[in-house]
């Protein structure tokens, strides 16, 4: 597929690559990430912010989704998202896409406030949008063969496999990178999922109509 026909998803992606060499170039990183990411005591209690300007808490769950912790968190995040994005972009078109990747953002964000809304620690890196993403694929696109269990039909046994799968992959990079489950935001994982999985069939249709 070429750029072109994946406009938003490519170009969601090159931001995140320049925005994150910028910083790591300048050594403003963790400074970003401070004033920039998702902190959830933000919206709990009066935060002591650092001399200088602070992005408004209600748009970081927008802003923590340009910003990576590190190469293999950035590297990992763009191989997912420019795979299966790309893929989706063009049956769902773009002012679709954009509204999934907000929803998947914001939704990531709301679930790791619910777990934690005392924490002081940023979250950062584009897996909310992306798992939002993910969650459309395994419920609509993908091709895979699953069988039902019990009560539960095959296309969401699909959806629940690989969100655990999703899930596992971001807790392995968060130990081999050394931080463990600290480097996770599995929540945010799980909100941008279940956002995804709440808007395929609303998006198919706003897409295609009633069909």
């Amino acid at each position: 597929m070429k750029p072109q026909e994946a406009p938003l998803i490519t170009g969601y992606a090159l931001a995140c690559v320049v925005v994150f060499i910028l910083l790591f170039i300048t050594g403003f990183q963790s400074e970003a990430i401070m004033r920039a990411g998702f902190i959830p005591a933000r919206f709990a209690t009066e935060v002591v912010a650092p001399p200088g300007t602070m992005v408004p808490a209600f748009l970081t769950p927008l802003t923590s989704a340009f910003l990576h912790g590190g190469w293999l968190h950035l590297t990992f995040n763009m191989i997912m998202l420019l795979f299966i994005g790309r893929q989706l972009e063009a049956p769902l078109g773009g002012k679709a896409m954009a509204a999934l990747l907000l929803a998947g953002a914001y939704a990531g964000a709301l679930a790791q406030w619910a777990a934690d809304p005392a924490s002081m620690i940023p979250m950062i890196g584009a897996s909310g949008a992306i798992s939002a993403v993910l969650a459309v694929y395994a419920l609509i696109f993908s091709r895979t063969q699953t069988s039902a269990l019990g009560p539960i039909p095959a296309h969401w046994v699909r959806a629940i496999w690989l969100a655990v799968a999703w899930i596992g992959l971001q807790l392995l990079l968060g130990f081999a990178g050394g931080g463990g489950f600290g480097a996770v935001a599995i929540w945010a994982h799980v909100g941008g999922f279940l956002a995804g999985l709440l808007l395929a069939r609303p998006l198919l249709r706003w897409r295609f109509g009633a069909r």
